[in-house]
């Protein structure tokens, strides 16, 4: 079995397909995973054709492995197969709301990481985009995706091509808190990221950017101010969009 110690973020992949007997396997061993009121409030996309994967790659800042992975899968938040049963069966549905969002996309995140491990386990690689969130309505058109159903993950899968190093964590003290919230200090600070700042990588970053700290890089170039806000206008309106505010 692997070892999640050592997990890998996997973005080049070999040439074999998967079989779809194999995900369908995952997709089974997946839906075991924890969700709220037993009602499974996610829906998974599975994008294999070249087309398809061509039409989710701008949303994704054309990153190579959207193009390149066998198969492209976006989980989504999903209410409306929920509100549809509710329908059909006599019963009134009240999900357009911000709270039954936040309770599909919980259970979306939780079959995506189990997902994640199973699929690990399995010898296959796998990429996270974080990009899922930035443009959601160009995903949403590109998956046809109705009212009440939302992306909030998108995976790469395949069989690997490459082993990439582990990426740094900081220590256990940093984001564990014994009973109540443990505020950092200036001093906590320095010794939890003392780590991710010395390493070699991190400190070539910073030099070639021409920045002071490691911490203007994520501030000033990878998730600027102006992004955020910009993208949150984005995310507002696409939830707008499909139904939830």
């Amino acid at each position: 079995m692997k070892h999640i110690l050592t997990r890998r973020t996997i973005r080049k992949y070999s040439g074999r397909d998967i079989d779809p007997k194999l995900l369908d396997r995952l997709f089974t061993e997946a839906a075991r995973t924890q969700t709220l009121g037993n009602l499974q409030l996610y829906s998974v996309v599975v994008t294999r054709s070249v087309e398809g994967k061509a039409a989710l790659a701008p949303a994704h800042f054309n990153q190579p492995m959207v193009t390149q992975a066998p198969v492209v899968l976006t989980i989504c938040a999903d209410f409306r197969r929920t509100s549809t049963w509710a329908q059909c069966r006599k019963a009134v549905p009240g999900y357009s709301n911000i709270l039954s969002f936040m309770n599909a996309s919980s259970d979306a995140l939780l079959f995506t990481q189990t997902f994640c491990n199973l699929a690990e386990e399995a010898g296959l690689g796998l990429c996270y985009l974080g990009t899922t969130l930035y443009m959601p309505l160009a995903i949403i058109e590109a998956l046809k995706l109705p009212k009440l159903v939302f992306p909030v993950a998108t995976l790469t899968v395949g069989w690997p091509a490459e082993e990439p190093p582990l990426s740094d964590r900081l220590p256990l003290e940093s984001f564990v808190h014994s009973e109540t919230y443990h505020d950092p200090t200036p001093a906590d600070i320095d010794r939890f990221y003392a780590a991710k700042e010395a390493l070699p990588e991190n400190k070539e970053f910073v030099r070639i950017n021409k920045k002071e700290t490691l911490a203007q890089i994520f501030t000033d170039i990878r998730y600027t101010k102006k992004d955020n806000e910009q993208m949150s206008k984005g995310m507002v309106a696409a939830l707008r969009h499909q139904g939830f505010i």
